[in-house]
């Protein structure tokens, strides 16, 4: 891939001839701020956050969907920059409803950032929100359309990342708006609540409802962990308060195989953990009624029942199921023991337990 060399902020930045302003900036380290814009998706270049100045064009251009240029001079932080870009959020300011003292993204919103980042401290326009009813249709997604900002991301990820095809913009002019099919509610739609929308939107217009008022998001403690649902591997954060599982996130850096995405599974799938139908200590049958036991009691009962039946019916009347939501590990150690310990090869694998 050829190279080419421009300058940013004063700084000589040598880059992939195939990349944008913003791709260079942020390879030299160099702070660009964005909305519309996120690594995964493609380029839309609509929000205008993200405008810079070139040496040598009349308007400002967008860094995300501008492609660099030999011998380019770019300046990311003069006063002509930065006032483009304080109207772009004052406008978005007044267009919504942008209350951070009762929004669950509170301290994880990029509008909030930016709004600080810029020094702005009071609302220049007056607040003109659209009014349009939260959406609680779905017990997993809510939607907060007056929060809402048209940077379009979460219809890319849907159309693009996901192929659900569920969203788009509707309306025109100051009702625009992201509709599913028909304007319907999110749990009348042929969404399949994969929560990509969630995953990427910057501010609280699509939020997690499972995770209300269960823990603010710096009092979250995020545990990196592996999928148990299936055997492809998604790479997700618990995000624990309190000791207790409140949602579930991933990011796009972890990379393979799953680059930040899950199923409805991975992501809402967890409420289980903590219920109080939750077997925590194994069960013996005795005299017709379950009884807790300890393991050393469970285990030592489950190998005098397989030594019983190996000895009065032989190894093959011995058969054993085993899960997509073990380890590869544990089940090579499952089949292992049968196989080996037990001497049959009556084993089988459902990704369905």
């Amino acid at each position: 891939m050829a190279q080419v060399k421009l300058k940013i902020d004063g700084k000589e930045v040598v880059t992939a001839s195939d990349n944008t302003i913003l791709m260079a900036a942020r390879q030299a380290k160099i702070h660009i701020p964005t909305l519309c814009y996120h690594p995964r998706l493609p380029i839309s270049g609509a929000c205008r956050v993200c405008v810079v100045e070139v040496e040598g064009r009349p308007a400002l251009v967008a860094s995300c969907a501008m492609p660099v240029a030999d011998g380019m001079v770019v300046h990311t932080k003069t006063e002509r920059v930065l006032r483009a870009r304080r109207l772009v959020v004052d406008l978005l300011l007044a267009g919504g409803d942008h209350n951070c003292l009762l929004c669950q993204s509170n301290g994880v919103c990029e509008l909030q950032e930016l709004a600080y980042e810029l020094g702005i401290e009071s609302f220049r326009f007056p607040i003109d929100s659209p009014g349009h009813p939260r959406d609680t249709s779905n017990a997993m997604i809510e939607r907060d359309l007056n929060k809402c900002i048209l940077c379009g991301r979460c219809v890319r990820a849907c159309n693009e990342v996901q192929v659900n095809e569920v969203i788009d913009f509707g309306f025109r002019g100051g009702k625009s708006k992201i509709v599913t099919a028909w304007d319907l509610p999110y749990g009348e739609s042929n969404c399949v609540f994969c929560g990509e929308c969630v995953s990427v939107c910057p501010t609280g217009a699509l939020t997690e409802r499972q995770a209300k008022f269960r823990g603010r998001p710096w009092e979250l403690k995020k545990v990196r962990t592996t999928c148990t649902y299936c055997g492809v591997g998604c790479q997700l954060d618990l995000n624990v308060a309190d000791g207790k599982v409140v949602k579930v996130t991933s990011d796009y850096r972890y990379g393979p195989p799953n680059f930040g995405s899950l199923c409805v599974k991975g992501r809402f799938g967890y409420d289980f953990i903590h219920h109080p139908d939750r077997l925590k200590t194994p069960l013996i049958r005795d005299k017709g009624e379950l009884r807790e036991a300890s393991w050393e009691e469970a285990l030592g009962l489950v190998a005098k029942k397989f030594s019983e039946i190996k000895e009065k019916h032989g190894p093959d009347a011995l058969a054993g199921l085993t899960s997509a939501r073990c380890t590869n590990e544990e089940n090579y150690l499952f089949q292992k023991f049968f196989r080996g310990a037990l001497g049959t090869n009556n084993v089988d694998h459902c990704a369905r337990l």
